[in-house]
């Protein structure tokens, strides 16, 4: 039985995965902030699935939980087969209006943390010859908007580089970009939704779905589901200075209110 340890497991995109891999027998690795929901969650999915769920309380925004989840990933008497890194969020406000601590804040979740586990897991898999990380990144990557956007584009770049570099050796990395899902992401952020046009909304257990098949197919990028496929192909289409007008008009109208 294969292990899948998930980052930001307790909520949205992170609890999809984590009731998909479960569902499909993989015992899982739960890492979040709150003790409580991950012991809530790991006892769910262990008397939902019979399948063995460890937690493991951490905020990887800092150096100690950033540190434990590279031991755990690290450990070869546990191995993990596949790590999805899911743990991110948003802030409210334009470039200048966030404090500086925010916006580090966030880079060192979005991409510190996304470089340090995806090294330690790909490290560990390379040796036994097999292994899959998933790096969740947005359709925002591809759009001029703002510390957000540009710490996604990073997450994308860095996956499809190592990806090319790991060819071969049976890692398997993949960037997922989704667009907007029905999860906490907003609420937690101050963002207002309501303004959001229903056909934009993406169900979180159909996309981890598409993800876990485009993963099998070796894709190391997803964008899963046909709406946000043609909305990215019109988007590499568009001039980059007409696409940041754009950009930041929608992000005033769909984004934080």
């Amino acid at each position: 039985m294969t292990t899948a340890l998930i980052t930001g497991a307790t909520a949205g995109i992170g609890a999809a995965f984590a009731r998909r891999l479960a569902a499909d027998g993989h015992d899982v690795v739960l890492v979040a902030r709150d003790l409580t929901r991950l012991r809530e969650q790991a006892t769910e999915l262990h008397d939902r699935h019979g399948v063995e769920a460890e937690v493991l309380a951490a905020d990887l925004s800092d150096e100690e939980g950033i540190a434990a989840v590279e031991a755990r990933l690290s450990d070869p008497r546990r191995p993990v087969d596949l790590l999805v890194n899911n743990a991110g969020f948003g802030n409210k406000g334009r470039f200048l209006d966030v404090p500086m601590a925010d916006e580090l804040r966030m880079l060192t979740v979005h991409c510190e943390a996304v470089l340090r586990l995806t090294s330690a897991a790909a490290a560990a898999m390379k040796e036994r010859g097999r292994g899959g990380v998933v790096n969740v990144a947005s359709v925002a990557a591809f759009v001029p908007r703002g510390t957000y956007g540009a710490s996604k584009a990073w997450v994308v770049q860095f996956t499809q580089g190592a990806a090319r570099d790991l060819a071969g050796s049976g890692v398997r990395l993949m960037a997922l970009c989704p667009g907007f899902v029905r999860t906490e992401f907003h609420e937690r952020a101050g963002m207002g939704t309501d303004n959001i046009p229903g056909w934009m909304w993406l169900d979180a257990d159909k996309l981890v779905a598409a993800a876990l098949a485009d993963l099998a197919r070796g894709r190391s990028l997803s964008i899963p589901d046909p709406r946000y496929k043609a909305l990215m192909g019109v988007v590499k289409l568009a001039p980059r200075a007409l696409l940041g007008g754009l950009s930041s008009k929608a992000g005033r109208k769909y984004g934080p209110q």
